[in-house]
């Protein structure tokens, strides 16, 4: 959520392409008041302004910070150290872009622990620090990113990246903090498939240890299959919780056919988080 020029806070979502890989080659964006009205930013980030991309750029992770926007993405879906590609930052004066590449390279772009870099999330401590958080082929890792998001830099013990991955990890990490606690989430199951669904450990610190605790959001057959991949929108200055996810229509067969959805996310009196109810309604205006 960022604000406007008159200070009004706005929703922001920034996803994925659906289409084949060599179709993913530009992101659009949309802004929303209320969750409800959305209006579409087209190409706030494409191909042409990244030079090493050349495919499958995926799943966006955009923070504010010191008055500039970066876009974190991954590109060329990368299946050794060998290839070009991995995880690349970019950089806009506006939420809407438009984005240029930031390093002019990958910030990730080798297999650390088993980890295909790929699926990020950037994560701001309480203690002011930054963190990347990411991983796809069932492994995750975290790693501190330098000030200027230009660098990874090394852990006290001299590591540059730890592994977290809980049990049943496939890809798409997320984590908040609520109520002191660090709630990390992952995507498990096949994003081709039913299955695909979300699950969530929590911790007293972003480095875990995670246990799993279970799943929060999976397919319903009589709404739709496949969900998952998600982030979560938090309504500043309320405990009030919105999750956003893909997932496909009734009776879609094609894999690269997704559509983002909104669904309410609750906690109960344990601050356990509530199985998701996925709806064809959606949520209604929220300001």
């Amino acid at each position: 959520m960022y604000r406007d020029g008159a200070g009004k806070a706005v929703y922001w979502i920034y996803p994925t392409t659906s289409a084949r890989y060599d179709e993913q080659v530009y992101f659009d964006a949309f802004s929303s008041p209320d969750l409800a009205n959305w209006t579409r930013h087209e190409r706030v980030l494409t191909r042409e302004s990244v030079p090493w991309a050349r495919r499958a750029m995926w799943a966006p992770a955009v923070v504010e910070k010191d008055g500039r926007y970066f876009f974190f993405f991954a590109a060329n879906d990368i299946q050794s150290d060998a290839e070009v590609g991995g995880i690349g930052v970019a950089v806009a004066d506006r939420p809407e872009g438009p984005f240029k590449d930031h390093l002019g390279k990958p910030l990730i772009d080798k297999f650390h622990n088993g980890a295909q870099p790929i699926d990020q999330f950037v994560f701001h401590d309480r203690d002011g620090r930054w963190y990347i958080i990411y991983g796809g082929w069932r492994h995750c890792n975290i790693a501190r990113l330098a000030d200027d998001f230009g660098s990874i830099e090394p852990f006290d013990d001299g590591a540059s990246f730890r592994e977290i991955t809980p049990e049943g990890y496939v890809e798409g990490p997320f984590m908040f903090i609520r109520e002191g606690k660090y709630y990390f989430m992952w995507s498990e199951g096949g994003w081709t498939g039913p299955d695909y669904s979300v699950a969530y450990a929590i911790a007293d610190s972003p480095l875990g240890p995670f246990q799993r605790i279970g799943k929060i959001l999976q397919q319903d057959p009589n709404v739709a299959t496949g969900a998952g991949h998600h982030s979560i929108i938090q309504v500043p200055g309320r405990d009030e919780w919105y999750i956003v996810y893909h997932r496909r229509p009734l009776g879609e067969t094609d894999r690269d056919h997704r559509v983002v959805c909104i669904d309410k996310m609750e906690f109960d009196a344990e601050g356990k988080i509530k199985p998701v109810k996925i709806t064809f309604e959606g949520v209604g205006a929220v300001r």
